[in-house]
């Protein structure tokens, strides 16, 4: 058996937050984790344990307003500088707080954060069907992707450093619901590839779920159960093809 088959590769997935279903989403990524039995997962549900990030060869993170304290913010900050590589989901860029008349603001709390990310979630329209669009055909990552449509949060976002964009969206009209509301015709990564250091992000902004009580405790019961994207087998093909360029600096070393 060769050497690279033989290799235990180190993952933490970080799954937990507010407002969707992260049974669902943590379930559904450790299934196509065990598809490699050379990784090894720990899970968590916040950033704060900073021994297992330094120790991991690759991070998956699908949260939603959950902010690292600042040592664990320097703490991604310098794994990926150092090499790593993190597939962020969905969520992981939101910040969420909502107001008294209703709305729901995304301040700016967390700059090493979102800078280590490349972008900040500012507001989404209503969940509704909208287009994604190939960037970079001939990157690894999308390549044989055709344009898709899914049903899914259309995110918004503001963007940090020079990203490197795989796939994107367009959007113009109102964020509702969302403290910055109006928005311009304008394109909208999807997902991007930051790099920093010998290291890189990638982001993947798809992915909402939610199930009948993850909306508490706004609401008691959500009528519907939400799966948007991953209801689309290209996603899951992104997933894999994500988890696979994550890993693969842990299979050279």
């Amino acid at each position: 058996m060769s050497e690279e088959l033989q290799k235990k590769i180190n993952c933490v997935l970080i799954a937990g937050g507010l407002y969707h279903d992260i049974d669902f989403a943590r379930l559904e990524l450790l299934k196509i984790l065990a598809e490699d039995e050379r990784v090894r997962v720990r899970v968590f549900e916040d950033y704060t344990n900073i021994e297992a990030i330094q120790q991991a060869d690759f991070i998956i993170s699908y949260t939603c307003d959950v902010i690292p304290p600042m040592e664990a913010q320097e703490a991604l900050r310098d794994f990926v500088k150092n090499g790593g590589r993190w597939y962020a989901l969905h969520g992981t860029n939101s910040i969420l707080r909502l107001l008294d008349n209703g709305l729901f603001d995304a301040p700016r709390w967390a700059p090493l954060f979102m800078d280590v990310l490349g972008s900040q979630f500012v507001a989404h329209p209503p969940v509704g069907p909208y287009l994604v669009t190939v960037a970079d055909p001939d990157h690894d990552l999308v390549q044989g992707v055709e344009p898709f449509e899914t049903t899914d949060e259309q995110y918004l976002m503001e963007c940090h450093g020079d990203l490197q964009v795989l796939l994107e969206t367009e959007f113009e009209g109102d964020a509702t619901g969302f403290v910055e509301d109006k928005w311009e015709r304008n394109k909208h990564p999807v997902l991007y590839i930051k790099g920093l250091g010998e290291g890189a992000v990638l982001y993947n902004t798809l992915g909402h779920c939610r199930g009948h009580y993850d909306m508490q405790p706004l609401l008691d019961y959500w009528p519907e159960v939400d799966r948007c994207a991953w209801e689309l087998p290209v996603f899951y093909t992104l997933l894999r093809r994500g988890i696979d360029w994550a890993k693969a600096p842990a299979l050279k070393a």
